[in-house]
């Protein structure tokens, strides 16, 4: 006989795909407040889409509500991304429009009654915007920012898989993640290396006698990422995000 019984429910929501008293029982039960930062609009050359740090943190926020008692908020798509906007349809704010932004979001989620907040970060440029933001929103029993590449895990495994000799962007540890995460939506034909020299700050592809020169908009090596190398990363990634929002719970 068919059972009738209804599925069991993840220990975690996604804030938009419920009604409002069920955000309201989360909250009275504590589930932790999880607010993500990932740019849907965001070169990351011409092997992976601009929304490759959107997909990342959507994942993230995917394995957060099936594995833990959190509510994740709509993620922040747009953000402070000025190294990027060489490259057409890169989207930067400001940083002064992205700080008010986020604080602005990080009030409303205190209205209604968080008060154990997780921002999670996909980005780099955004780190100290978001640390600005946190410095301005008092209220809170805890908010804490966790940046995704900054994980001990993470890097540990970083460190151990990857072999391109620099790289910070769309980079082999990136390409990796994504050709485990979302195969769908890389290209490799299209992958090409640009780590011969280190480049800091702003990217552009124009002129090579200028820092920052890379004209596919890459810094790494993406052609030597794999699809075991990024599970094995992804996976690190997210058990430094568990064991933050753990000790977030414990507080």
């Amino acid at each position: 006989m068919a059972s009738h019984c209804p599925p069991e429910p993840t220990p975690g929501i996604r804030v938009p795909e419920v009604s409002w008293p069920v955000i309201e029982g989360h909250l009275a039960r504590g589930a932790v407040a999880v607010l993500p930062i990932g740019a849907a609009s965001k070169e990351h050359g011409r092997h992976l889409p601009m929304n490759t740090d959107l997909v990342q943190v959507e994942w993230l926020a995917d394995q957060l509500v099936q594995q833990a008692h959190v509510m994740v908020w709509p993620t922040v798509n747009y953000g402070y991304y000025p190294a990027f906007v060489d490259y057409p349809g890169s989207t930067s704010l400001s940083e002064t429009t992205f700080i008010a932004l986020v604080i602005e979001i990080l009030g409303a989620i205190r209205h209604a009654g968080a008060q154990r907040v997780l921002l999670l970060n996909t980005g780099i440029s955004t780190i100290e915007p978001l640390e600005v933001a946190i410095g301005r929103s008092p209220g809170f029993a805890v908010l804490q920012l966790v940046n995704v590449y900054a994980g001990p895990r993470y890097r540990a495994s970083a460190a151990e898989l990857t072999e391109q000799p620099r790289g910070s962007h769309s980079d082999e540890s990136e390409t990796s993640i994504m050709l485990a995460i979302a195969p769908e939506k890389v290209d490799m034909s299209h992958a090409e290396a640009c780590s011969g020299n280190v480049i800091r700050g702003r990217l552009q592809r124009v002129d090579p006698r200028r820092p920052g020169y890379s004209p596919s908009g890459v810094y790494g090596d993406p052609t030597l990422a794999t699809p075991d190398k990024g599970r094995r990363l992804a996976d690190a990634m997210l058990a430094d995000v568990l064991a933050e929002l753990e000790s977030i719970q414990a507080r």
